[in-house]
C-alpha cells in the first residue's frame, strides 16, 4: 500500500476490499462504544460490492450489528427487488448474512408512487432519528463514476445547489433515470466519508476530484466537505493512475 494524507492505494481491487472492511469494522466498534451505534450511509455499485462481501464473512464477528444502522446515499427509482437495485445489491451481498436488526435497514421508500414524496420521507427518516447531533453519521461509504459523479449527484446537478434538502428526487444520464439522492450537505454531515474507487476507467475522474481547482459542479465529490469528518480516497493503483505524485 502506498498513502498520503487522505489517499491509501493498494495493488489490486482485493486488497482495496480487505482494507476497507477492516477499517468499517474498526470504525463500528469505536462508534458503538462511544456513541451508543454506529450509523453507516451504503454506497451503490459495484466497488463497495467486495467489501460487504466481506464484512458479512471474514470480518462478520468484528462488527456490532445489534447497535448498527444502515441507509443509502443514492437508489434508483426501482422496486427494492429489482436488479438495479443498491438496497438489493447490499442485500444480497452483505444483509442478508449477518444479525442485523431489520428495524435497523432504512432504505429508501421507492414504493412511494411520487419521487418527491418519496425523498421528503426519507429526509423526514434521517431528521427524525440521525440528524442530531452531530456528526450526523459515522461513516458514509461513496464511489465514484467514470464521469466524476458521487452518489446520484452527478455534474452539474440541482443538488450541487441545494443548501436546505437532505434528499432530493433528481434524474440520472442512463436507465433506470430516476433516482434519490441525500445532497452534499447531507453527506458531508459524517465523521468520515470513505470514497472507494477501483479501475483504470475511473483514473481521470479521481485525478480531476483530487487535483484540479475546485469545481464541484463538473466534479462533485469535491462538494462532499464534512466540517466535523474527515475525508479518505480508497484507491486501487489503476483508479490512481493518473494522480501527479
Amino acid at each position: 500500500m502506498n498513502s498520503v494524507p487522505g489517499r491509501r492505494i493498494f495493488a489490486d481491487r482485493d486488497a482495496l476490499a480487505e482494507a476497507v472492511a477492516a477499517a468499517v469494522a474498526a470504525q463500528a466498534r469505536e462508534a458503538a462504544t462511544r456513541r451508543g451505534r454506529f450509523v453507516m450511509v451504503l454506497a451503490g455499485g459495484e466497488t463497495p460490492l467486495p467489501v460487504y462481501r466481506r464484512l458479512a464473512t471474514v470480518h462478520r464477528e468484528d462488527v456490532p450489528w445489534g447497535r448498527t444502522h444502515v441507509l443509502w446515499g443514492d437508489e434508483r427509482y426501482v422496486p427494492l427487488d429489482h436488479p438495479a437495485s443498491n438496497y438489493r445489491a447490499a442485500r444480497e451481498a452483505l444483509l442478508d448474512h449477518v444479525p442485523l436488526p431489520s428495524a435497523h435497514v432504512h432504505p429508501m421508500p421507492v414504493q412511494v408512487p411520487d419521487p418527491e414524496a418519496a425523498a421528503r420521507a426519507y429526509e423526514a427518516l434521517l431528521r427524525r432519528g440521525f440528524w442530531e447531533p452531530e456528526p450526523a453519521f459515522d461513516l458514509v461509504l461513496l464511489g465514484l463514476g467514470s464521469d466524476g459523479h458521487t452518489a446520484s449527484v452527478f455534474p452539474s446537478s440541482p443538488a450541487l445547489e441545494e443548501h436546505t434538502r437532505l434528499v432530493l428526487a433528481v434524474q440520472g444520464p442512463n436507465p433506470p433515470r430516476q433516482r434519490l439522492t441525500l445532497t452534499p450537505r447531507a453527506l458531508s454531515r459524517a465523521a468520515d466519508v470513505f470514497f472507494l474507487v477501483a479501475g483504470s476507467e475511473k483514473a481521470d475522474a479521481v485525478r480531476g476530484s483530487l487535483e484540479e481547482r475546485s469545481r464541484p459542479d463538473r466534479w462533485p465529490a469535491q462538494a462532499i466537505v464534512p466540517p466535523h469528518g474527515r475525508v479518505t480516497w480508497w484507491l486501487d493503483r489503476a483508479a490512481a493512475a493518473a494522480l501527479a505524485y
